[in-house]
């Protein structure tokens, strides 16, 4: 019995009113397994026989309405483990044959969530009543599926055409108020109301005093034919534009469309077959891969396992008002954490706190935030120029230059001042941090908080722990990650930690082919093309020369065996060419950070094959965008693979997020381990066999990758599985 029990299902309970509250009810979001869907038809079948019963209302057990179709059985479904309903079965028999076309009406009542299937279940009944924080979206795009019970014909129908593809293609979800702005909700009342609310509504629609509406054959939101195929034209243009290797979105407005030229019914059906072929495409795999994979980077073996609970942080000390500094202060302030911002004077201070104010003033221009949150955000923040109010803080953030004399003294001194609670954090993205706590006595509490800039924009947290670092400050610190909505991976201490460590052959192995007599802008256009938001080249601009120079230092100092020397960059600081900051690098900069391509850096690229003695290789010219891709992309998989052996990341998983989320690897490539074994290790090993050979040690492939290509494992087994194996 406690085995059915846990199964997910759907209650029904008959009122005195002759309501038929059906509660679904599957913790915790209440998601749609086919059990559900089958008791859901279940309880519907009963409440339309029975003559106590005179109409319906659909709810969620603990106020969530649906957090949408159990995404755990996908990976069940691709493999084979879990037999697929018939095409159409949830979307025509359940939804619109049973919920819809009831003889009795139905009201969705909405609470918490109703995303994806949960939003097509409350669509398919005659009015929805929900509560003014609500999320209502169709979020499927995300998984490279497109809404597959029905939710591509009711929405445009419901919202118009316009709304409905922004919800669906950005998968956007909207809260109650503008779902009801927008005609998605019928009305707004408190979650205390909700449901009795639903049951007076349904018993009205009975007795003929509201409408009773199928939102299918809802047709006054949608555009005249000629205007709704411009729409949808122009949203296959921008779609092709933002994702030009996506096939998903561009199924997804042709499935609209049908519906629309066609009628809804045909439009059911070419989305019930729709959904099903791209259920098994490779970017549906690489999709869930990162969906399962983000969610896991947060258990941590040897810290998340122990049982400990993280502790309160009330209040945060950043060290540092510049760029990262302001940009750490702005991701605590937007989630309610206090801020002391410590700066050596007054001019540095006041520029910090300007660059907050400024961080902030982007999002109420872009309508993320209203004035009144703004003022409340910023009030969030203090200026100090001493350690005196540090005694009360919970967690202090070093942010200050790449200086290792400094970072000793910063942190001497924050022994002195603060609790012996507090968590002692640094953002540094190269120093040891051994070495920064070297002068210490708290080396348990000191972990590195590594952002990326910038720090309230990019989602990625890296946390470093050293031998020493406790696994109360990094369950501390996961906690901080989640509250100011970071992904969070944990790492061990190396230079460059996992990210910039894993990156750093991207830009080396782009200036070598460079010198070899490639093509800086095909190079770019060639990442960019696989998906990538910038090429190396471009990305170099970004970050500045100096800091490129000043990472590229590090590694050459750690493993100066695989590092790539080119000149190529130190002759342009010379002419003071340092990137998009001095308006010239390997791009110009005219107008609003716009890069056009320079030849004027042809002069640089000659005198830097001059100086590595090398002539150009005529045959690379001829390379593919697949070739390019390769040649800047293995030496990257090649120290990912290193970055797994030595222990610094814990699984290969976490590198796949940190490659998405760090530095903009494709999500729908599944990460930069995952593409990897889509490839196979033994055609990664022997590319850069070859051009070790051709090119010297730079590509040299990891023994890591040696072992796994000769025994054919897959570079992200875990090493135990590789034992089992062997």
């Amino acid at each position: 019995m406690a085995a059915a029990k846990a199964k997910g299902r759907t209650e029904m309970e008959v009122g005195s009113d002759g309501v038929a509250v059906i509660t679904i009810c599957n913790p915790p979001v209440n998601s749609l397994s086919v059990d559900v869907l089958l008791s859901l038809k279940e309880n519907y079948g009963e409440a339309l026989q029975r003559n106590d019963v005179k109409a319906i209302v659909v709810t969620g057990k603990g106020g969530k309405f649906s957090g949408g179709f159990d995404i755990t059985s996908f990976g069940g479904v691709q493999g084979g483990k879990i037999e697929q309903p018939k095409v159409g079965y949830i979307s025509i028999d359940i939804l619109t044959d049973t919920l819809e076309a009831a003889t009795k009406p139905s009201v969705a009542a909405i609470d918490g969530l109703a995303l994806g299937g949960g939003l097509e279940v409350a669509m398919a009944c005659h009015a929805r009543i929900s509560t003014s924080t609500a999320q209502l979206g169709l979020p499927e795009l995300q998984l490279g599926i497109i809404p597959g019970f029905g939710g591509t014909q009711r929405l445009p129908r419901l919202v118009g055409l316009t709304k409905s593809l922004e919800m669906i293609l950005l998968s956007k979800p909207i809260k109650g108020e503008e779902a009801h702005q927008v005609g998605l909700v019928d009305s707004l009342v408190s979650a205390d109301d909700l449901v009795n609310t639903a049951r007076r509504w349904a018993l009205d629609i009975c007795e003929l005093k509201r409408p009773w509406i199928k939102s299918l054959y809802k047709t006054d939101k949608l555009e005249p034919l000629g205007e709704a195929r411009e729409i949808l034209k122009f949203a296959r243009a921008q779609a092709q534009r933002q994702a030009a290797n996506l096939e998903h979105p561009l199924v997804c407005i042709d499935v609209i469309e049908e519906g629309i030229v066609s009628g809804p019914r045909a439009g059911l059906w070419k989305e019930a077959t729709a959904f099903q072929g791209l259920l098994f495409s490779d970017t549906c795999k690489n999709l869930l891969h990162v969906f399962f994979s983000q969610r896991a980077t947060s258990k941590i073996p040897g810290a998340t396992d122990l049982g400990l609970t993280p502790r309160k942080i009330t209040k945060v000390a950043i060290l540092g008002g510049g760029l990262m500094g302001s940009g750490i202060a702005t991701a605590m302030i937007l989630s309610n954490y206090p801020v002391l911002l410590k700066e050596v004077n007054e001019k540095f201070l006041n520029a910090g706190i300007d660059r907050i104010k400024a961080n902030l003033q982007s999002r109420v221009r872009k309508g993320k935030m209203t004035e009144e949150r703004y003022e409340k955000a910023l009030s969030l923040v203090t200026g100090v120029l001493d350690y005196e109010r540090f005694k009360d803080v919970d967690l202090v953030i070093e942010a200050v230059i790449e200086n290792v004399k400094l970072k000793q003294q910063i942190f001497a001194d924050l022994e002195k001042y603060c609790n012996y609670h507090c968590v002692l954090a640094t953002n540094t993205s190269t120093i040891d941090l051994n070495l920064i706590g070297e002068k210490t006595k708290s080396k348990d509490r000191i972990v590195g908080a590594h952002f990326f800039s910038p720090a309230h924009v990019m989602p990625l947290l890296e946390i470093v722990c050293t031998q020493h670092t406790s696994p109360q400050v990094v369950v501390d610190l996961l906690d901080v990650g989640k509250k100011i909505k970071k992904t969070p991976i944990v790492v061990g201490n190396c230079t460059g930690f996992a990210v910039n460590r894993m990156f750093f052959p991207y830009t080396q192995s782009a200036l070598l082919f460079v010198d070899l007599g490639m093509d800086v802008y095909r190079i770019d256009r060639a990442c960019t093309k696989f998906g990538m938001p910038m090429g190396p080249f471009r990305l170099a601009d970004l970050v500045g020369f100096g800091v490129a120079m000043a990472t590229g230092m590090q590694y050459l100092e750690n493993f100066p065996e695989r590092v790539y020397k080119s000149m190529l960059i130190p002759l342009m600081m010379e002419d003071k060419r340092i990137g998009e900051a001095s308006r010239k690098g390997f791009y110009k900069y005219e107008n609003k950070r716009k890069a056009t391509p320079d030849p004027e850096i042809m002069k640089y690229i000659e005198k830097s094959r001059s100086m590595a003695g090398v002539k150009p290789n005529t045959e690379l010219t001829k390379l593919s965008d697949k070739d390019i891709v390769e040649m800047v992309f293995f030496p990257v998989i090649n120290e990912a693979c290193r970055v797994l052996d030595e222990g610094i990341a814990v699984k290969a998983s976490d590198l796949d997020i940190a490659s998405i989320f760090g530095m903009g690897f494709p999500p729908y490539r599944g990460g930069i381990m995952f593409w990897a074994d889509s490839i196979g290790a033994k055609y990664i090993h022997d590319k850069l066999e070859e051009w070790s050979k051709q090119y010297g040690d730079f590509f040299k492939p990891s023994s890591y990758l040696a072992e796994r290509a000769a025994k054919g494992i897959p570079l992200s087994a875990p090493a135990k599985q590789v034992k089992a194996r062997l």
